[in-house]
Order: C-alpha cells, then structure tokens, then sequence
C-alpha cells in the first residue's frame, strides 16, 4: 500500500511538473523519477496519463486497436491526388516557328506561280503543236530541248532534222524608222541525210535565224558512232564561194530554206511558252504536296 501510495503521488507530481516545461521541449529538465521508478524509459512516463493497455481487458484493447486503424485508413483513403501543376509555356516552340515560316514561303511561291501561269494563259494561251510543215512531220518530244522532223525524198535519201529550242541572240540590226525587235533569237539545227542504211551519213550543221539559214560546217561519217579524232573538213565559210552557194541550193531542194527557218522561231515560241507553263504547274504541284 505504502508503495501503491507513494507511486500515485509520484504521478501526480510529474505531470503537474510535467506541463510547464511541454512548450520547451527540454524533458531534461523533468525531475528525477523516486527510486522505485529510476529504471522506466521517459515514454512510459508520458504513456501513465493515459490507462496502462495491460490494464486495459482484452477486448477493449483490440476494439480500440480497430477503430485506430479504421480511422487511420479512412483518412489515407479520403485525400485525393491532386497532380502537380503543368507549366504550360506561352512561348512558341522552335518547330512551330519552323513551320510557320516554311508555310509562309510556300504560300507565297504557290501564289507566284499561280499568277504567272494565270498571266501566261491569258495573254497569250499556247497553240496545239502542228504535226506537220510541208513534206516534213514534226515529233514535238514533249518535256525535252528539241524537236525531230522526218521526211523522204527521191527513192532512197532519209532526211532527218534535229532542231533545238532558242540556245542564243545576237543584237538586231535597226530599221530606218527605228522600229523592229532588239535581238534576234538563235537556233541551232543539224541536218543528216542517208541514201541507204548501209552508207555513210551527210551532216550539215545550220543556224536558224528569223528569216534565214546560215550553213556552219559539213561533214561526212559512217552510220556508225563518230570517232572522236576524225577529220572534220574546213570551216563553212573557208570554203569557195561558188561551192557555198551550190550547198545551200542543195539542201533548198530537199526543203531546207529560209521558210524552215521562219517554221523553226515559230514553233520554238509556242513550244518555249508551253514549256514553260508545264514546267511552272509542276513545280506548283511538288510544293502542294504534303510531306
């Protein structure tokens, strides 16, 4: 009894000692515990406000020990997960920009290009290539720099013409009036005749200008590929006069004159616009085209 007494006082007086010094947190100010109590840790001593749970009947305990976790675990299971913030940056990125601009230049090509083809339509729209110009038919080779004309003449010559678009100009000779084009244009012909598949062929190298041809070189070689060191004969104009003007009747018969120089800048015009306009709509539709 004597102990069971002196123990409650004990507890008593602790707590009371207790309670000053809790907003300190210096339990090493507590008084000393009396000496039946010296060896109880200082959470026992904190634990005695409270019924000891051996005192406690067991039932009790563990009903307690459920209600604690039940409270416990309702509260874990109550908070919502709230996610972090996103820090979403109102400054545009790199790639945007990227294709902003490239967006930006190709609109304004397609637009170009949609005036100029407009322009080339309206003012002047191309002609359907002729087929045909006198003895000669004409295979317009769509998409490349020349054209082939074809023709027979007698019973055994094959005359073929290969004729590029306009490959040069030179400054035009003014008129009297002072009127007429700045330059005249320039286009480069070859002609080959074969009298027999077996023979050599006859080349002649020709400039067409507006209303005229000008024979440049001739030569002869077999059928087949040209070496490159053959002998190629002297310059046109080198030759005698006479027998310059004895080639230019020459192929006058067989329908290389002036009026096939007149055929060649026309047909060039047309073919060069058409050309171009083909050109102009194929590149207006590679940047169309989505990547």
């Amino acid at each position: 009894m004597c102990t069971c007494n002196a123990e409650s006082q004990w507890r008593s007086q602790a707590v009371s000692e207790l309670k000053p010094y809790q907003k300190t947190a210096k339990l090493s100010r507590l008084p000393s515990s009396p000496p039946m109590a010296t060896a109880r840790p200082l959470r026992r001593l904190v634990r005695t406000l409270a019924d000891p749970p051996s005192r406690l009947p067991k039932r009790q305990m563990q009903q307690r020990q459920h209600r604690f976790l039940h409270s416990s675990s309702s509260c874990v299971s109550s908070k919502k997960h709230v996610p972090p913030p996103v820090c979403v940056s109102r400054v545009p990125s790199r790639t945007y920009v990227s294709e902003m601009r490239k967006s930006a230049f190709e609109g304004n090509i397609l637009r170009l290009l949609r005036n100029e083809i407009q322009y080339e339509l309206e003012r002047a729209p191309p002609a359907k290539p002729v087929e045909r110009f006198g003895p000669f038919t004409v295979d317009d080779r769509p998409g490349e720099l020349w054209i082939r004309l074809k023709r027979k003449f007698g019973e055994n010559e094959d005359i073929n013409i290969e004729a590029t678009m306009f490959d040069g100009a030179i400054p035009a000779s003014k008129t009297a009036d002072g009127l007429g084009e700045d330059v005249e244009l320039h286009i480069s012909f070859v002609v080959k005749i074969m009298k027999d598949k077996s023979s050599n062929v006859l080349e002649i190298m020709c400039s067409a200008w507006p209303d005229s041809v000008e024979i440049k070189k001739l030569l002869v070689h077999g059928c087949q590929r040209m070496p490159s060191s053959l002998y190629t004969g002297p310059g046109f104009k080198e030759l005698d006069d006479e027998l310059q003007d004895a080639l230019y009747d020459f192929l006058e018969e067989r329908g290389v004159d002036d009026e096939l120089a007149v055929f060649l800048h026309q047909y060039m015009a047309n073919k060069d616009k058409t050309e171009f306009i083909k050109w102009m709509n194929t590149v207006k539709h590679f940047v169309e085209k989505k990547t």
